[in-house]
C-alpha cells in the first residue's frame, strides 16, 4: 500500500468482487454494504498517495461480527428481537480498527446473541458441515477470501472453533486486553474480543492495533507493552495437554496431535512434556455452564420475558437452567473459577506453551451439528491467550487445528512461539483445495 504497488480501493474491490462471487454458497454476512466502505477507501487512496496516512491498517478490509456496535450498519446479533437495530456508535476496538485505516464493508453472521443457535453460514469447504456457531460468519468470510481479516469474540470455544473448522488461525487474546465498551455482554468474567486471519503475523498486527496499553493499564503495561523475546529462553517448554474431555475427541484427532507433539519433540530447540491439568480442571465444563447459563438468565431476562417466541429452544433452555442457579452458586462458581485461573498459572511456572487439539475432529455433519467436547472453554475459563493453528487434515480433506495457550497476559510470547515453530517448519499449515 505504502509503496503504491496495491490501493486500498484495488483490495477492497477485489473483496468486493470475491463476495459476489460465493457468498450465495456461503452466507458469510449478515449485512454487506460496501458503499461507505468505498468512500473510506477513496479517501485513503489520497491520504497514502500524499503520503499522510501513518496507520497500520492502511485500507484493509476487516469483517466485524454482528455482535459489535458499527457506527455506519445495523447490530442485530444474530436475533429477530433485534431486527433493524442502529446503536450509532462504534464498538471500541471497532473505533480502533478505523483509526489504523481498516475498512468495514459489513457484518458477518453470528450464533443468535453469541451463543450456540447457529446462523445460516456454510463451511466453505463443505455446505454439509458446520462452519462452527458463535463467530462463525467471520471464519468463513476470512476462510474463503472474502476479506483478510475479521473480529469475533468467546466466551466458550467461539473463536478457536470456527477457526479449526475452517481451517485458518484464530486468536483469543488474554481476558480484558482488547476492550469490549460497545459489545454485546453475554458475561462478564468470560467475554472476550478475538481475531482471525490466515497468517500468525496478521494475527500480530490486529492484536496491536486492537488492544489496550500505556500505564493506566498495570498488568498490560507490566507484561506486554515493550515485551522482547528475550524474556525466553530456549529451548522452548512446551507442556501436551491431552485435557480432561481426551476421551471425547476422534481417534484420527488424538493421533495427529500425538504425531506433530513427536515431530516437535524430536527438535533440539523444544523441551516437550506431557502434562497431566490438577484434579479441580476435570470439573471445568460444569463450573462453565454454571456461570454462563446464570448470566444469560441475568442479562437476557427482557428477550426471555417479552418475546419468547422470537428466541430459539436452546437459548430459552439456557436461560431457565441459569434461573435455577441461585446468587450464592454463582458467587461459588466465580470464586471456583479464580482458583482454577490461578492453577493453571502455575502450570507455565515450567512450561512457555501447551499444545493441545482445538476441536474434537473437523466440523460436525449439519448447520446446526453439536460440537464435540473439547479444551477450548477451559482456557477461555481461565482468561489465557489461546490460538489455533491450521495444521490438520481429518475425513473427507476437511480442515481442524492444533491449540497453542500461553500464560495470561503473555500474548506476545504465545504469537512469537507460534512464528518460531512456523519459521522452523513445526506449524505446517492445512492447504485447501481450490474453493
Amino acid at each position: 500500500m505504502r509503496a503504491g504497488d496495491l490501493t486500498p480501493t484495488a483490495l477492497l474491490e477485489d473483496c468486493i468482487a470475491r463476495v459476489d462471487e460465493i457468498e450465495a454458497s456461503v452466507s458469510a454476512w449478515a449485512r454487506f454494504e460496501p458503499e461507505a466502505a468505498r468512500r473510506d477507501a477513496a479517501r485513503l487512496d489520497e491520504e497514502l498517495a500524499a503520503g499522510t496516512h501513518t496507520g497500520r491498517l492502511p485500507g484493509i478490509p476487516v469483517g466485524v461480527k454482528d455482535v459489535f456496535n458499527t457506527a455506519d450498519l445495523g447490530t442485530e446479533m444474530g436475533s429477530p428481537i433485534w431486527r433493524g437495530f442502529t446503536p450509532g456508535n462504534d464498538a471500541r476496538v471497532v473505533a480502533h480498527l478505523r483509526w489504523q485505516g481498516a475498512v468495514v464493508p459489513g457484518k458477518t453472521v453470528t450464533a443468535e446473541f453469541a451463543v450456540h443457535h447457529p446462523g445460516p453460514t456454510r463451511n466453505p469447504y463443505s455446505s454439509d458441515h458446520s462452519p462452527g456457531t458463535s463467530s462463525s460468519g467471520s471464519a468463513a468470510a476470512v476462510a474463503s477470501r472474502m476479506v483478510p481479516l475479521a473480529l469475533g469474540t468467546q466466551t466458550a470455544g467461539s473463536t478457536i472453533r470456527p477457526s479449526s473448522y475452517c481451517g485458518i488461525y484464530g486468536f483469543k487474546p488474554s481476558f480484558g486486553v482488547i476492550p469490549r465498551t460497545g459489545i454485546l455482554k453475554t458475561l462478564d468474567t468470560l467475554d472476550h474480543v478475538s481475531l482471525m486471519s490466515r497468517s500468525i503475523e496478521d494475527l500480530q498486527l490486529m492484536f496491536d492495533c486492537c488492544r489496550v496499553e500505556g500505564p493506566n493499564h498495570p498488568h498490560v503495561h507490566d507484561q506486554i507493552d515493550g515485551w522482547a523475546p528475550e524474556r525466553l529462553s530456549m529451548p522452548l517448554r512446551v507442556a501436551l495437554v491431552r485435557g480432561p474431555v481426551w476421551d471425547r475427541a476422534q481417534p484420527y484427532a488424538q493421533n495427529k496431535l500425538l504425531e506433530l507433539a513427536h515431530q516437535w519433540a524430536a527438535d533440539p530447540d523444544v523441551r516437550l512434556d506431557e502434562v497431566t491439568l490438577p484434579e479441580e480442571f476435570m470439573e471445568g465444563h460444569d463450573l462453565h455452564e454454571l456461570i454462563y447459563s446464570k448470566a444469560l438468565s441475568y442479562y437476557f431476562q427482557r428477550e426471555y420475558t417479552e418475546h419468547p417466541e422470537l428466541v430459539s429452544d436452546q437459548f430459552l433452555e439456557m436461560v431457565e437452567r441459569g434461573r435455577q442457579v441461585s446468587a450464592g452458586m454463582y458467587q461459588e462458581g466465580l470464586a471456583r473459577q479464580r482458583r482454577l485461573g490461578h492453577a493453571l498459572d502455575q502450570v507455565f511456572d515450567r512450561h512457555d506453551v501447551i499444545l493441545n487439539l482445538s476441536t474434537a475432529g473437523v466440523a460436525p455433519e449439519g448447520l446446526d451439528g453439536r460440537d464435540g467436547e473439547d479444551c477450548c472453554l477451559i482456557w477461555t475459563l481461565c482468561h489465557a491467550p489461546a490460538m489455533s493453528l491450521p495444521v490438520f487434515t481429518g475425513p473427507g480433506g476437511l480442515p481442524f487445528g492444533a491449540q497453542l495457550v500461553g500464560r495470561r497476559y503473555g500474548d506476545p510470547a504465545l504469537l512469537w512461539i507460534a512464528e518460531t515453530l512456523q519459521a522452523k517448519g513445526l506449524v505446517r499449515e492445512w492447504m485447501p483445495r481450490p474453493l
